[in-house]
């Protein structure tokens, strides 16, 4: 059984790798390397990682990852998706938000929150199951920890009973 993220690590590997020009033949692929997924599972990693068709020579599409791009935005409507899903906790401290995910998902809460353009967001840097986003001076950790919170739908620490 594989997570979620390792599925989609070689979901990217088999598209950098074959020329991929179908869902169905993707999740053949993941088959032959022992990873079971539905054709459903596939689109949404697809969705996740960015995939787009691309024209070849000889007119046939295939999918492809476009390298992250700063002007490349993502819908609020997915980074609410990504952070819902993946996103356990948010605290601040000053100018920086600690976001804590399960592990091996914090890259994908980062790149989805860099490629967001949500305001206040300077940058953020992750590693396995953390990452730490920094708030821009005028609008402050607070703030922004608020902010993540509600798109992740998590209830503020001082709320929890």
């Amino acid at each position: 059984m594989s997570s979620k993220v390792q599925r989609q690590q070689a979901i990217a590997r088999l598209i950098g790798r074959h020329a991929v020009s179908n869902q169905p033949q993707l999740v053949e692929l993941l088959a032959d390397e022992g990873i079971a997924a539905t054709q459903a599972t596939v689109s949404r990693d697809l969705e996740d990682l960015g995939a787009v068709k691309v024209r070849v020579p000889g007119g046939d599409t295939v999918y492809a990852i476009p390298e992250l791009e700063p002007q490349r935005i993502a819908p609020e409507d997915q980074l609410r998706r990504v952070m819902g899903e993946w996103v356990a906790d948010v605290r601040h401290s000053g100018p920086l938000v600690v976001v804590r995910t399960p592990p091996g998902c914090a890259h994908v809460v980062a790149s989805a929150l860099d490629r967001s353009g949500l305001p206040g967001v300077l940058g953020t840097v992750a590693g396995d199951d953390t990452l730490m986003v920094v708030a821009e001076e005028d609008v402050g950790g607070d703030e922004l920890a608020f902010r993540l919170r509600e798109l992740a739908g998590i209830v503020p620490p001082a709320v929890r009973r």
